[in-house]
C-alpha cells in the first residue's frame, strides 16, 4: 500500500502493530469518541433550550434542575460509555487480542460492533429524554415538549456521529476479521440503505423539529410571534447546517476511504506491482469491492507467476508471441543462425563425480551459454542433457542474427575455458533455413527449429572437439555477419559433414587460427 496507513488514517495505525498496540489504540480512541460524542449531544441540547424559546425562559427551579441534572446524566453517559461499553467492545473482540482467527459467529459480532455501541447510546439517550420531558411537565409543562425535542434531536445526532466514528475506530480489528472471507451480507448493510439512514438521522430528524414547531404554531390558539418563530428556524437549521454537515462528511468518509484505497492500489498494480493487497474493512458493497480487487490481484499474480515460468521454459520471445496471439501447430521457414553446445566426456563425469556434482557443473556450464545468448538476442530452444541449442532469427525476426550467433559463440568457448576449465565441450554454427514454429499435438507441443541448419550445427559441433579452439562455424554464417564481426574469423578449410554429399567450408576465429601456426 502507500506510504500511508491501510485503514485510511495514520491514527489507525499500520496493518503490522501488536496486538498490545491495537488494544490499547482502540480502547483510547473508542473512549474519545464516546466522550466527544455525547459533549456534543448536550451543546445540542443547550443550544436548544437556551434559543428556541426566548419569549419563555426556564423558571428557577426548571433551571436549577436542568444545570444539575443534564451535566451529571452527560458524566453517567460519559463514563458507562468509557467503561462498560468499552469493555463489552473489547470482551467481543477477544479473538483480536488474543492474536486467535475468528470464526463465523466471531466474525459477524466484530462488524456488529458499531450497531451495539449505536444501540447502547440510543438507550442512554432514551431514558435521557424521558428523565427531561418527565422534570419539565413536573415543572414547567410549557416547556415539556421543547425539552423533549431538544433531548431527542441530540440523542439522534449522538447516536449517527457515534456508530460511523465507531466504524471508523474499529476498522483495524474488522480487517483482521474478514481477512479469511467476503464480508458477509446482512440486512442493513449497504451502502445505498446506510446513506439513506445518516441522511434521516442528520437532516430530517432535525427538520422534523422545525415542522413539529411549525404545525404546533399553526394549530394553537395563540398566535406565535414571526420573531419566535424565526428563532426555532435559525436554531433547528443551524443544528441541520452544522451536525448534518459533519454526519455527511463522516459518511461519505466512510465511503470514500475502501474506494481510495482500491485507487491507490490499482496504480501500484498498473506500475506493475502485482504484490498488492488491501485490508477488507468495511461489511458493505465497498468490502465487496475491496475483496474482488484482492483476488483480482491474486489472480494477476497467478497469471504473472505462470507467465514467468512459461517464459523460463520455452524463452521470452516464445511466450511473448504464445500470449499475443493464438497458438497453432505449424510454422514459417524462415533464415536462421544456429548455435549448439555439446559438452565433452559427460559419461565420464557422470561416473567420477556424485550426482549433485554433476548437476551443479551441468548448471554453471547452462549459465554460461544463456548468459551469452541472452546478451546477443538469441533464444536458448533446447537443454539436452549435456547439449544447449539455441536460436538467432527466430521467433523474433533479426536483420543480424548471424553475426549475434558468432558472437555469442566467441564468448561462450572464452567464458568456458576460463570460468568452467575442468570441462571441454565444443562449439558450433551454421546458418541457414529452417521451419520454425510449434511441432507435437494440440495437447502437448513446444517451439523449436527443423531444418539443415540444425543438423548443420550439430555436425559442426562434433568436428569443434577435434580442434584446438573447440570452436567451429560455417562460411555461410561468415559471409551473412556484419563486416566488424566477419572480420574475427579466418576460413579453415572444408568438411563434407555426414548426411551431406558436398563439402562445408568451414571457418575458425582468427585468434584461434594465428595460435595453430605458431603451435606448428
Amino acid at each position: 500500500m502507500s506510504s500511508r496507513s491501510p485503514y485510511g488514517s495514520w491514527l489507525l495505525g499500520g496493518a503490522d502493530q501488536s496486538r498490545r498496540a491495537l488494544r490499547v489504540r482502540i480502547q483510547l480512541l473508542l473512549t474519545t469518541v464516546l466522550v466527544a460524542t455525547n459533549v456534543i449531544g448536550a451543546l445540542v441540547v443547550g443550544a436548544v433550550l437556551l434559543l428556541v424559546r426566548p419569549d419563555e425562559p426556564l423558571d428557577g427551579g426548571l433551571r436549577l434542575a436542568m444545570a444539575i441534572a443534564l451535566p451529571v446524566y452527560v458524566g453517567l453517559a460519559v463514563l458507562l460509555g468509557a467503561t462498560v461499553i468499552t469493555r463489552r467492545v473489547l470482551r467481543v473482540l477477544q479473538w483480536a487480542r488474543d492474536g486467535r482467527e475468528p470464526d463465523e459467529k466471531q466474525r459477524r459480532r466484530a462488524v456488529l460492533v458499531p450497531r451495539y455501541v449505536t444501540a447502547r447510546q440510543a438507550g442512554l439517550w432514551f431514558v435521557g429524554t424521558c428523565l427531561f420531558t418527565g422534570l419539565a411537565l413536573g415543572l414547567q409543562p410549557s416547556l415539556a415538549l421543547t425539552i423533549g425535542v431538544a433531548v431527542g434531536i441530540a440523542g439522534v445526532v449522538v447516536c449517527a456521529i457515534a456508530y460511523l466514528l465507531t466504524e471508523f475506530v474499529l476498522r483495524p480489528v474488522t480487517a483482521r476479521a474478514l481477512a479469511s472471507g467476503v464480508p458477509p451480507a446482512g440486512r442493513g448493510s449497504g451502502v445505498r440503505r446506510r446513506m439513506i439512514t445518516f441522511w434521516v438521522l442528520g437532516t430530517a430528524v432535525p427538520l422534523s423539529g422545525l415542522l413539529l414547531v411549525a404545525i404546533l404554531a399553526l394549530a394553537g390558539d395563540d398566535q406565535v410571534s414571526r420573531t419566535r418563530l424565526a428563532v426555532v428556524a435559525l436554531v433547528l437549521g443551524a443544528v441541520v447546517l452544522l451536525f448534518g454537515l459533519l454526519i455527511t462528511g463522516l459518511n461519505a468518509r466512510a465511503v470514500v476511504g475502501p474506494l481510495a484505497s482500491v485507487r491507490d492500489a490499482l496504480r501500484q498494480v498498473e506500475s506493475g506491482r502485482f504484490d498488492v493487497e488491501i485490508p477488507v474493512y468495511d461489511a458493505t458493497e465497498l468490502g465487496l469491492l475491496q475483496a474482488g480487487f484482492n483476488r483480482m490481484a491474486a489472480g494477476l499474480r497467478e497469471r504473472e507467476r505462470i507467465r514467468d515460468l512459461f517464459g523460463r521454459h520455452v524463452g521470452l520471445d516464445v511466450a511473448e508471441a504464445a500470449l499475443g496471439s493464438d497458438v497453432a501447430l505449424g510454422g514459417e521457414t524462415r533464415t536462421v543462425s544456429v548455435l549448439f553446445v555439446d559438452l565433452m566426456g559427460s559419461t565420464t563425469l557422470a561416473t567420477e563425480r556424485s550426482a549433485a556434482e554433476v548437476v551443479d557443473l551441468l548448471n554453471r556450464f547452462c549459465a554460461v551459454v544463456i548468459d551469452e545468448v541472452d546478451r546477443q538476442g538469441g533464444l536458448v530452444n533446447k537443454f539436452m542433457g549435456d547439449a544447449v541449442l539455441a536460436i538467432f532469427g527466430a521467433p523474433v525476426e533479426r536483420p543480424g542474427h548471424a553475426g549475434d550467433a558468432l558472437r555469442a559463440a566467441r564468448a561462450v568457448a572464452r567464458r568456458l575455458a576460463d570460468e568452467l576449465p575442468e570441462i571441454r565441450a565444443g562449439v558450433g554454427v551454421a546458418t541457414g533455413e529452417a521451419v520454425a514454429g510449434n511441432v507435437g499435438d494440440e495437447r502437448r507441443f513446444e517451439y523449436t527449429v527443423i531444418g539443415d541448419a540444425v543438423n548443420q550445427a550439430a555436425r559442426l559441433t562434433e568436428l569443434a572437439k577435434a580442434r584446438p579452439g573447440l570452436l567451429l562455424v560455417s562460411c555461410e554464417s561468415v559471409d551473412a555477419a556484419d563486416p566488424d564481426e566477419a572480420a574475427r574469423w579466418r576460413p579453415a578449410g572444408s568438411e563434407v559433414l555426414r548426411g551431406r554429399s558436398e563439402p562445408t567450408p568451414l571457418a575458425v576465429p582468427a585468434e584461434d587460427q594465428a595460435s595453430e601456426t605458431s603451435s606448428a
